[in-house]
Order: C-alpha cells, then sequence, then structure tokens
C-alpha cells in the first residue's frame, strides 16, 4: 500500500483553529450530546466553519463507534460514531482525529458532528 499523501495548510488551502468564545451545545432525540465553553472553531479553505468539541464535554456513553473511518491529507485519519438515539440519520454523525497531524494537534481529544445528522447544534 502507499504511503498517505500528508499536506501542510497554507495559502493555498488555509486552516486556522480558534477557540470558540460562546457556549455550543449539541442535542439529538431531545437529549443533550454535548454541552461546552471550550469549543473549537476550525474553518478550512472554502469550506463551513466546524465546532471541535473536547470529549470531556460530551456524552461519549451516548455514542457508538462505527466501523466507518476517512482520510484528510491535512488533518490525518478520522474515526467515526453514530448516535443511536438519531435513528439511520445519526449513522457517523461524530468524526474524531484521534492522531491528527502535527499542524492539527490542537483538535486531538475533540469530536465533531455532521450539523445535518443532529437535531441541533446552538
Amino acid at each position: 500500500m502507499a504511503d498517505k499523501l500528508i499536506k501542510i495548510p497554507g495559502p493555498d488551502h488555509p486552516i486556522s483553529i480558534e477557540p470558540n468564545p460562546s457556549r455550543v451545545v449539541v442535542k439529538v432525540a431531545g437529549k443533550i450530546i454535548a454541552d461546552t465553553r471550550d469549543a473549537l472553531t476550525l474553518r478550512e479553505a472554502s469550506y463551513p466553519p466546524v465546532q471541535y468539541i473536547p470529549r470531556r464535554h460530551v456524552d461519549m456513553a451516548a455514542l457508538t463507534r462505527s466501523e466507518h473511518t476517512t482520510y484528510c491529507p491535512y488533518k490525518g485519519d478520522a474515526s467515526y460514531y453514530s448516535i443511536p438515539a438519531g435513528g439511520d440519520r445519526s449513522r457517523n454523525a461524530v468524526w474524531t482525529y484521534e492522531t491528527p497531524f502535527e499542524a492539527m494537534a490542537q483538535i486531538k481529544e475533540y469530536v465533531a458532528f455532521y450539523p445535518d445528522r443532529v437535531d441541533e447544534i446552538s
């Protein structure tokens, strides 16, 4: 198997990570899955901003690890979780970079949620 390509964010593909001073709450099926004031906002190129939430502020017992994985040449290998309370819609709704590349080390121990696979991110 060929080695995976590793890219560094730069002018052609900028990525910034900043603390979000606001409270971020994620809900599924009427239940709070995550609640934090320590989220990080990741802005990558032309993609919408993503809130990365510390695992310590996520109800990890409400998540089920899935077999699904993806690879980002800027961040590394992503692992996924589903939220059973959300049914099929919430399959692979959560992703995390457990061993991100050095340039993205800030998001280690954080998870992110697909907005269309949960009921609310506020």
